[in-house]
C-alpha cells in the first residue's frame, strides 16, 4: 500500500509518501492565502491508496479530500521514531508554535507540552527579528553561531521584542550581539518547555527552526548533549502521518 501524509503548517505544507514502511519521496511548498489550491498543487500528480492529514490545517484538508486526520503530536512521534528509533525526546519548532514530546522506550507517546498561543520563540518570531536586524534567515543563524557575546532580550513578545531591537540599534548596539541574544532567548524558552516533559536521550529537533544552526548550537550548549537534526526536519510530521496509514495495514 502506498501511504501519503500531508502536514499543513502555517508557513509550509509538507508531503511524504511511504510504501511498505519505506519512504519513497517528500516535497514541500510554501503555504499561501489559498491553502486549498496549494494543497492541490502539492498532491496533483501523485498516486496513493490512503492519505492522512496533520498540522493546524488538517481538518480543513479533510473537508475537501477523503482522508484520515491525526494530531501533530502523534505525527511527530511517529516520524521522529522512524528517523531515529532510539529517540526519546522531540523538540519541534515550527512557524507559529513549539512542541516538546516525550516518548517511552517503545516509541509511544508519554507526555507532551506546547507553547501558548503567543508566537514567541517560533519561526515567525525569528523571521521578524531577522528583518528588524536586516539579516536574511540564513545569515541570522550563522551570525548567532559566530558571535562571541550577546545582549539580553527582555521581551519574548514579538511586537515588544521588535521594538526593543529597533531601540537597541538606534542606540548603536552591535546587531551581531543582539542577534545572538535573540537566539539565546529562543533556546532558553525551548529548553524550559523540554524540561516540563523531561529530557531523555536521544533528542530529535524537528521543524523549520531546526535548520537554524545557531539555535541548534545554543540548545546543545544548554543541554550539554548532542541533538539529532534530521536531513529534512520539516517533513517529520508529514512522514509520521504517512506512517500512521502503514501501521493500519
Amino acid at each position: 500500500m502506498i501511504s501519503a501524509g500531508i502536514d499543513i503548517g502555517s508557513r509550509t505544507i509538507k508531503l511524504a509518501v511511504v510504501e511498505n514502511n519505506s519512504l519513497l519521496f517528500t516535497r514541500k511548498i510554501e503555504n499561501s492565502f489559498d491553502t486549498l489550491n496549494a494543497c492541490k498543487d502539492l498532491i496533483k500528480d501523485i498516486s496513493y491508496d490512503q492519505i492522512t492529514s496533520t498540522g493546524y490545517g488538517r481538518h480543513f484538508f479533510a473537508e475537501h479530500f477523503t482522508c484520515n486526520t491525526i494530531s501533530e503530536i502523534k505525527a511527530f512521534a511517529l516520524g521522529a521514531n522512524y528517523t531515529l528509533p532510539s529517540c526519546r525526546t522531540i523538540l519541534d519548532i515550527g512557524g507559529q508554535d513549539t512542541k516538546a514530546i516525550l516518548l517511552d522506550e517503545h516509541g509511544k507517546l508519554k507526555k507532551f507540552e506546547m507553547n501558548d498561543k503567543c508566537a514567541a520563540g517560533t519561526g515567525k518570531f525569528l523571521e521578524i527579528m531577522a528583518m528588524a536586524l536586516r539579516y536574511t534567515l540564513n545569515e541570522f543563524g550563522e551570525v548567532a553561531l559566530k558571535a562571541e557575546e550577546s545582549i539580553n532580550i527582555n521581551s519574548m513578545c514579538t511586537v515588544f521584542a521588535e521594538s526593543e531591537v529597533v531601540s537597541m540599534l538606534a542606540r548603536g548596539i552591535d546587531r551581531v550581539k543582539v542577534a545572538k541574544g535573540i537566539h539565546q532567548s529562543v533556546a532558553t524558552r525551548s529548553l524550559s518547555l523540554l524540561r516540563r516533559v523531561g529530557i531523555e536521550k536521544e533528542v530529535v529537533f524537528a521543524g523549520g527552526v531546526a535548520l537554524n544552526k545557531g539555535i541548534v548550537h545554543l540548545l546543545e550548549q544548554q543541554l550539554q548533549m548532542k541533538i539529532f537534526v534530521p536531513n529534512d526536519p520539516q517533513i517529520i510530521g508529514a512522514l509520521g502521518a504517512a506512517l500512521n496509514n502503514s501501521k493500519k495495514e
